[in-house]
């Protein structure tokens, strides 16, 4: 007597992504975990597509599912299961500026700027690129953000340029970390209050 079949996690995504006609790529949790930012293994999968909104379960797998604008959707990889079956990931440079941009969701600020940090100087990171893709999948938040973190670790100004000339001049500021004080030091530059050394 066995007990019931479930799908993978892999499978059961791809099933559900195919019946909709839907592309996806997993995110947050899962990418952190996978590019060894993070060593908790989640419990779901978490991921970006194009088609559907809100919680879902096949068979025992549980899933978030977070529908945004076909545009939102890009710089992947896919990456082969235990099982042969295929799953579609965020790039490692996507996952970090998604760390950045969908902070709140994912509670991955300031760990997100650590991680950033810690791949340039590993050289796992090519700054370039990762200036390419905040510019191509970041809001202004995520653009001022990461611009202040480059600045700070002494990124070439022709790079922190190509940044600051997707920002409009502003007055606001936004807090470096996000849900504490905005109480520090003003970064008129990119508009970020730095309230916590990170």
């Amino acid at each position: 007597m066995g007990g019931a079949w479930t799908p993978s996690e892999a499978l059961a995504l791809n099933t559900l992504m195919e019946d909709v006609k839907g592309r996806y790529q997993i995110c947050g949790p899962n990418t952190f975990n996978q590019y060894g930012f993070d060593d908790q293994i989640p419990n779901r999968i978490y991921a970006y597509n194009n088609r559907i909104s809100g919680d879902r379960t096949v068979g025992a797998v549980e899933m978030t599912l977070i529908k945004v604008d076909e545009s939102r959707l890009g710089d992947t990889m896919d990456i082969v299961m235990w099982d042969s079956e295929k799953a579609i990931y965020s790039s490692r440079t996507r996952t970090l500026v998604d760390a950045v941009y969908d902070w709140s969701r994912f509670n991955s600020l300031p760990r997100a700027y650590e991680w950033i940090r810690k791949d340039m100087m590993k050289d796992r990171l090519n700054v370039e690129e990762l200036v390419a893709i905040t510019l191509r999948f970041g809001n202004t938040g995520t653009i001022r953000r990461i611009g202040a973190l480059l600045e700070r670790e002494g990124v070439k100004e022709l790079l922190l340029m190509r940044l600051e000339q997707a920002l409009t001049k502003t007055s606001s500021m936004i807090p470096w970390i996000p849900g504490r004080p905005k109480r520090g030091k003003f970064n008129r530059r990119w508009g970020v209050v730095l309230n916590e050394p990170a």
